[in-house]
């Protein structure tokens, strides 16, 4: 017994706090999952890879399960090559029709590969990338090229897609390498929110360029318990 004690107590220094030697496993490395009850703990529910698609459509998993999802699209390149926005909608009718009604706010900021100009822009109105109560596809990134090393990642929330008594928020951020004739390439940071104007169930959610195919690139849809 004397000898279990004292190997115990070298584990812990002259603080009383317990070695990092002391524990088999002390990396990140070894935390292979969180307890199911973790709040905020995201579950991979489906992943989708393009190949020259008009778009990509996640019409199951998204229902009552989670209180949150949460779509990373990573490295997603256009097939035209100017004013390629990277879009989306929901459906309410597990993807037979896509056209919820949209109001939202988008700004961005953006650097050319130059330096001829860098900005932080609004671009809300109609005309740009805001919606007010249209059912047209709602634009994540504005001015996609596709230049080879061009492409768009980033990732889009949806918030409580099941109730039947709200409006349904999603926010996105992404970043997205466009291009501009006389300058060039250019980076931007594109932010946007906004609220699908529904109170019924939003059950699927399709993505795609406005113009185009999505010639490459990779969604993965996550669901996200906040309780």
């Amino acid at each position: 017994m004397g000898t279990r004690i004292t190997s115990l107590a070298n584990n812990f220094d002259t603080t009383g706090k317990l070695k990092a030697a002391g524990i088999n496993n002390a990396s990140l490395s070894g935390i292979t999952a969180l307890p199911s009850g973790v709040a905020g703990k995201m579950t991979l529910l489906s992943t989708q890879t393009a190949s020259s698609s008009s778009s990509l459509s996640f019409t199951s998993g998204i229902d009552s399960t989670y209180d949150a999802y949460c779509f990373k699209y990573i490295a997603v390149h256009p097939s035209n090559s100017t004013d390629a926005q990277w879009t989306f909608q929901a459906s309410t009718d597990g993807g037979s029709s896509y056209g919820v009604a949209v109001v939202s706010t988008n700004f961005r900021a953006y650097h050319f590969e130059n330096d001829a100009g860098a900005s932080l822009q609004s671009r809300s109105a109609d005309s740009e990338e805001g919606r007010s109560n249209e059912t047209t596809y709602q634009p994540l990134g504005y001015q996609g090229g596709a230049v080879a090393d061009e492409n768009c990642s980033g990732e889009l929330w949806l918030y409580n897609p099941s109730s039947t008594t709200y409006v349904k928020h999603f926010l996105s951020r992404n970043a997205l390498v466009g291009y501009d004739s006389g300058n060039g390439g250019f980076q931007q940071d594109v932010h946007c929110a906004g609220y699908f104007n529904t109170t019924s169930a939003i059950d699927a959610i399709d993505f795609k360029f406005a113009t185009g195919n999505i010639d490459d690139g990779t969604i993965k849809l996550y669901g996200v318990s906040t309780s």
